[in-house]
């Protein structure tokens, strides 16, 4: 099995790390190896920094899986769908620290983070489905609907307009764009600073303050489960 994943614990803050070195793509195992990163990040009980490798965070699902056929894409989204979602509820702060391209479904788990930074530079960030003949899931909708700011939802969804850093954090993929030279303290100094929350209050005002979306997206993995359609050009 090729290591995709790479997980490192300092203190109480666990670095999960993305790399295939590629375009760190969401393939059955890279979702596999995530959900093992972040089981261990659950035992340590740990603040998690999700990170890429230099100049690629991810560019989406795995195509030659989901060009497999009808089943196997709606298999692969559905565990694609079921990571974010984990990562929504995860029960400690979730970090991510963009360090390059983020792209569709690489994009969606940006969205599902609780607080999102991406490394300044020449990067481009959106939901590019509709671009290469994908209509969206239901859960990228909604969760999209959640998370994006109301006024570029459109673009992002339907459009599928592709942003630079800057202009993502007017979108509402990024809370803040880093600079190259600060870079590499960008993810302890979050870490740090979530570390000073109480783990107790802030999980239950995360979870309390989500029922909503909670259901909302629970009853799109299981509407996407039943799509025959959904990759038709």
């Amino acid at each position: 099995m090729t290591k995709l994943v790479s997980y490192t614990l300092s203190g109480n803050v666990a670095t999960i790390a993305m790399d295939d070195g590629k375009a760190n793509v969401l393939s059955t195992e890279m979702i596999a190896q995530l959900n093992g990163a972040f089981d261990r990040a659950e035992a340590d009980e740990a603040i998690v920094i999700l990170t890429g490798r230099d100049g690629m965070f991810s560019g989406g699902f795995n195509l030659k899986e989901m060009q497999a056929g009808p089943k196997e894409a709606l298999t692969l989204t559905s565990k694609g769908s079921k990571l974010a979602r984990r990562i929504l509820a995860f029960p400690k702060p979730v970090i991510a620290l963009a360090t390059g391209h983020t792209i569709a479904m690489g994009a969606f788990l940006m969205l599902a983070c609780d607080y999102r930074m991406i490394v300044d530079g020449d990067y481009k960030i959106g939901l590019n489905e509709t671009m290469i003949g994908m209509t969206m899931h239901n859960f990228g909708i909604e969760i999209a609907r959640y998370r994006l700011a109301k006024n570029y939802f459109n673009r992002c969804v339907i459009n599928a307009e592709i942003f630079n850093p800057k202009s993502a954090v007017y979108a509402g993929f990024f809370d803040r764009v880093v600079p190259v030279d600060q870079a590499a303290m960008a993810g302890p100094m979050a870490g740090q600073m979530f570390g000073q929350l109480n783990a107790k209050a802030f999980h239950s005002t995360k979870i309390r303050s989500r029922k909503d979306i909670f259901a909302v997206l629970d009853q799109a993995i299981e509407d996407d489960l039943n799509l025959d359609e959904m990759y038709a050009a």
